[in-house]
């Protein structure tokens, strides 16, 4: 199986959308929205952003199927 790190993260505030490049050796925990700057961070029970808002699980979750 391959991993993909590109992810479309959603902001829930505003319901913009953007590609992001996922860092592939670490999570993120926070992510400013281009379009309205609310800051994300993840979900109770997430490790990162990319798997509370985005549309590909980060590469850590992808790998082990859990978080980092």
């Amino acid at each position: 199986m391959s991993i993909q790190i590109q992810s479309i993260i959603t902001c829930p505030n505003c319901g913009f959308q953007k590609e992001e490049t996922m860092p592939e050796d670490s999570c993120q925990f926070f992510y400013e929205c281009d379009n309205c700057h609310t800051v994300l961070k993840p979900k109770q029970g997430d490790c990162c952003v990319y798997c509370s808002y985005g549309s590909v699980k980060c590469p850590s979750v992808q790998q082990v199927n859990k978080c980092c």
